[in-house]
């Protein structure tokens, strides 16, 4: 049963975004149902459901979020909550995570309070829609923010707890947060952000805000807030990585915060090409240019040449979604210009990338510039990089590659590396592997009697919901 709260005139906006992607009440219904299954939730919503969400009743927290998902797949574009008339505000716990915090001690109110509240499983956070009118103001505020002149933390700040004295925090205490980190980061490569996700929260939420409520000097502090925001900002990416785009630019925004506290621009700058990424994938190329550019102005002489390297490739995928050639194409040579004068300059945060990243980028950019050939060609070299140990990078460049191979009329190589990363895909939980084979099935919609296009589709129909794609 639907619960009673919510608007009770008919929503229009919806109504509307049905007609537009000429759905039925049951073929939306049906939708919604496969979407919730493909995060391991048995939704059984009918025509009936539909028609009381036309009247005006709002569904249960996660559903709507849901809902835009699937009008989404449905439209070919991003849509969201907002868009189907389906905002709920009732919880106000997540609002404070959309700006930056005056000082250190709110700042570490407001990322624990996060950290708690999705550790607790509240469905409403999860569920939180991307805030458009909260994309680039944190990069602006995080520009003119002057550094936090004293992060170091007192026993009367601390207080007692239970009758016990405040914990006493050292480097070996945030030693220990880094390796945690590193291990998370390493199983998400390998697994993807569904296996990992949920263990990140609850360390930051069991572990780092306990940390950070108690007693520390100075350079403990700087470096203790470093690893938070580290941390914080990989559990953004999970959550990005299972589809939780909403809860990802919270914990993004908490993290640029941390890093700030840490005196640590170079790695705020890596947060917002993160941010620049994410707006990227939800179809906002100007902000995702105004983001990588942020990064760039706000870490001017504190990130390395392999840091800028990233806000570039960052700033190319927005200039390509604008079907720009020679912008995007004048970013991707800054990368490999900046990546060719690091010399063993990386952070432990962007160790990872190297010119691999960069051709997995360029091909990403020539596929938007609908240009197959250059795509293809950059997805190969981006390929010979990635080993069992990145598994979902390699199916997500498979799939740019299968793309870029349908684009460029070779429909049967088109399904070969498909069909490769679909057999690869099982080994990770990942959303952003299945939105990537959606989108490839999308752009086989105009081959649908090719028999290399109805043989893949009958690989994919071979999936159960919820479950990886079968080999």
């Amino acid at each position: 049963m639907e619960p009673p709260h919510g608007p009770r005139e008919p929503n229009r906006r919806l109504a509307e975004l049905i007609a537009e992607a000429g759905c039925s009440n049951a073929g939306l219904a049906r939708r919604v149902n496969l979407a919730g299954a493909e995060l391991g939730l048995d939704l059984r919503y009918d025509k009936t459901s539909v028609a009381r969400w036309l009247r005006g009743q709002q569904p249960r927290a996660t559903t709507p979020a849901l809902i835009a998902e699937a009008l989404g797949r449905k439209l070919g574009r991003p849509v969201t909550v907002e868009e189907i008339g389906m905002v709920d505000d009732r919880d106000g716990a997540s609002s404070p995570a959309l700006g930056l915090a005056a000082d250190p001690e709110e700042a570490v109110t407001v990322a624990a309070g996060l950290w708690r509240a999705d550790a607790a499983g509240r469905e409403q956070l999860r569920a939180a829609s991307f805030a458009v009118a909260a994309m680039v103001g944190p990069s602006r505020d995080w520009l003119i923010m002057t550094e936090d002149p004293v992060v170091a933390r007192g026993a009367a700040a601390a207080g007692a707890k239970n009758g016990h004295a405040p914990l006493r925090v050292g480097f070996s205490d945030v030693a220990a947060v880094r390796a945690t980190t590193d291990a998370f980061r390493t199983l998400d490569h390998r697994f993807g952000g569904g296996h990992v996700r949920v263990l990140a929260v609850r360390y930051l939420d069991g572990v780092v805000a306990e940390l950070l409520r108690g007693v520390y000097p100075e350079k403990v502090g700087r470096q203790l807030f470093a690893a938070a925001a580290a941390l914080t900002e990989l559990a953004g990416y999970l959550a990005c990585d299972t589809g939780r785009l909403g809860l990802a630019q919270r914990y993004y925004i908490q993290a640029l915060r941390l890093s700030q506290a840490a005196d640590d621009r170079a790695h705020g700058g890596h947060i917002l090409s993160a941010m620049s990424h994410l707006a990227n994938s939800l179809g906002a190329p100007r902000e995702t240019v105004q983001l990588a550019r942020s990064a760039d102005e706000g870490s001017r002489g504190t990130a390395s040449p392999h840091v800028l390297a990233e806000f570039y490739c960052a700033e190319a995928r927005g200039h390509a979604a604008m079907r720009d050639r020679r912008a995007a194409e004048q970013a991707l040579g800054r990368a490999s210009d900046e990546l060719e004068r690091s010399d063993g300059d990386a952070p432990v945060w962007s160790s990872y990338f190297d010119h691999h990243y960069i051709a997995d980028a360029a091909a990403a950019c020539y596929r938007d510039l609908e240009q197959p050939r250059q795509a293809a060609e950059q997805a190969a070299v981006a390929l010979a990089g990635f080993g069992a140990d990145k598994t979902r990078r390699r199916v997500l460049n498979l799939f740019t590659l299968a793309s870029a191979r349908v684009q460029g009329g070779d429909v049967e190589a088109g399904c070969a590396a498909a069909t490769e990363a679909v057999k690869l895909s099982g080994r990770a939980r990942s959303a952003r592997t299945i939105e990537a084979l959606h989108d490839f099935e999308r752009r086989l919609d105009p081959y649908s009697t090719v028999a290399a296009a109805r043989e893949f589709r009958s690989l994919v129909a071979l999936r159960r919901p919820g479950e990886p794609i079968n080999a």
